[in-house]
């Protein structure tokens, strides 16, 4: 049996939130309906795609690959949708975009020229700001929408997301570093290692619930706001970070090298995506670029 757009659109629900009733919540139909999209997906394409525990679900590394093809799938779907529905004339008008920190330098500068090339008339304001404001912004309607770090969001229940990036967590070292010749690093490694903060989009709370997780308590030894500061610790040897895939570069503005390592266990992820108000109609602008961000992750 071949899934459904149905099947696929409460996958994504439950991988977002990460339990059956707030995914039943967020689409405002029952638990026992969510379950059985799920068991039938699984059972279609022959994978676990959640491990399941008593306070909710854990998505499987093959739970994370079928969500870039579920998202894609989806964003496909509207795009063909739109492409029968979009009028002829040249747009227009205004669109007032939030990003947060982490993903103004890697994924909006992108998503923008996108937008802008296809929407020149457009006129587009952008603010940067933390992501509990930015959600702010979005409800009381002052925001059309926002790329933002959706792994911790507070109001689902007012928002709507797109999934448009899922990065896993990365060890970075200085090279040479006595970790980088190890085949497989665990997070018990990292106990007595001096460790690099990054003090943005809550990804410092993140790393610390992360390591406690493991019974292992971070020994800071610097914290700070800029992820070029992080790589340029780390290359020079006063300690390590673990972060985001997405943000990785393989060398500090000064010209030293980083290494990246995986680290064995079962880490979170950071997921970013596309977020405006759940029930208000999207403008035209803003359909369009969330269209112009699904692109973005289809290339990626």
């Amino acid at each position: 049996m071949a899934f459904t757009l149905k099947q696929l659109r409460y996958f994504i629900a439950v991988a977002e939130v990460g339990t059956v009733s707030g995914a039943a919540q967020a689409l405002a139909i029952s638990q026992s309906a969510v379950t059985e999209a799920i068991r039938e997906l699984e059972t279609d394409l022959g994978v676990p795609l959640f491990d399941r525990h008593p306070r909710g679900l854990d998505i499987t590394h093959k739970g994370h690959q079928f969500l870039r093809h579920a998202t894609g799938i989806l964003a496909g779907v509207s795009d063909a949708r739109l492409a029968l529905t979009q009028e002829a004339e040249t747009l227009s008008g205004t669109l007032h975009v939030g990003v947060t920190s982490l993903v103004a330098g890697y994924v909006l500068s992108d998503i923008l020229a996108r937008f802008r090339r296809a929407n020149p008339k457009v006129e587009v304001t952008a603010v940067e700001d933390s992501g509990d404001y930015l959600e702010h912004l979005l409800i009381g309607g002052e925001l059309d929408v926002a790329v933002m770090v959706t792994t911790n969001l507070r109001d689902r229940m007012a928002l709507q997301t797109e999934i448009i990036d899922t990065s896993p967590y990365q060890l970075w070292l200085p090279n040479g570093h006595e970790l980088s010749t190890r085949p497989s690093v665990s997070i018990e490694d990292l106990t007595d290692e001096p460790m690099i903060m990054l003090r943005i989009d809550e990804i410092e709370e993140a790393t610390r619930k992360l390591l406690s997780a493991f019974g292992a308590r971070p020994r800071v030894a610097f914290r700070t706001r800029s992820v070029e500061a992080v790589r340029s610790l780390v290359a020079t040897g006063a300690g390590i970070a673990l972060l985001p895939e997405m943000v990785y570069r393989r060398w500090s503005l000064e010209g030293d090298r980083i290494v990246s390592r995986d680290v064995s266990g079962s880490l979170p992820v950071v997921q970013v995506g596309t977020v405006w108000r759940k029930g208000s109609p999207l403008s035209r602008p803003t359909r369009e670029f969330v269209l112009a961000a699904q692109t973005h992750k289809n290339t990626k």
